[in-house]
């Protein structure tokens, strides 16, 4: 699967709903199964990553881990700073959506062309919620984002 470019159009249409209350679940414009398992699939096939259960997160949710760095650089980093370095998860089929840390301005850029809106319990300003594909234009482009974050966490 083709990664997107680094520079992003806005994403079309208005933005999913997500809950208010944690946990924060995204509650509309979900992925289909399918589209949702192809994301996953091609999330761990990306190199020297491994799924294992979220150290934060429901257990619906699996976590994005790298085999070849366990210990967090920077909390800002990781979805659960002080643990094994957790750079990315993904929420089970019923929400569909995508938790990953990245640099603070580029969040913020993500948030204003619709593609995510800040965690609702960042505590860095690096934590984003990225809505679930709709499509497979969406599937790259979420893809490209979570391979971001990868880096990010990597330095």
């Amino acid at each position: 699967m083709t990664l997107e470019p680094r520079t992003l159009e806005p994403r079309t249409g208005p933005r999913p709903e997500v809950s208010v209350a944690g946990p924060q679940t995204q509650l509309s414009q979900r992925s289909s199964p399918e589209l949702w398992w192809r994301l996953g699939a091609a999330v761990f096939a990306l190199p020297d990553v491994e799924p294992g259960p979220s150290q934060v997160s429901p257990a619906s949710s699996r976590a994005v881990f790298l085999l070849d760095q366990a210990v967090q650089r920077a909390p800002e980093t990781s979805l659960a700073p002080g643990r094994r370095l957790e750079p990315v998860h993904l929420h089970g089929v019923e929400d569909t959506s995508i938790h990953l840390c990245l640099p603070a301005p580029r969040g913020q850029e993500l948030t204003r062309l619709g593609w995510a809106e800040p965690h609702q319990y960042g505590d860095y300003g690096t934590e984003f919620l990225v809505y679930g594909p709709r499509d497979d234009h969406e599937l790259r482009v979420v893809l490209a984002l979570i391979a971001e974050s990868l880096t990010f966490a990597r330095g």
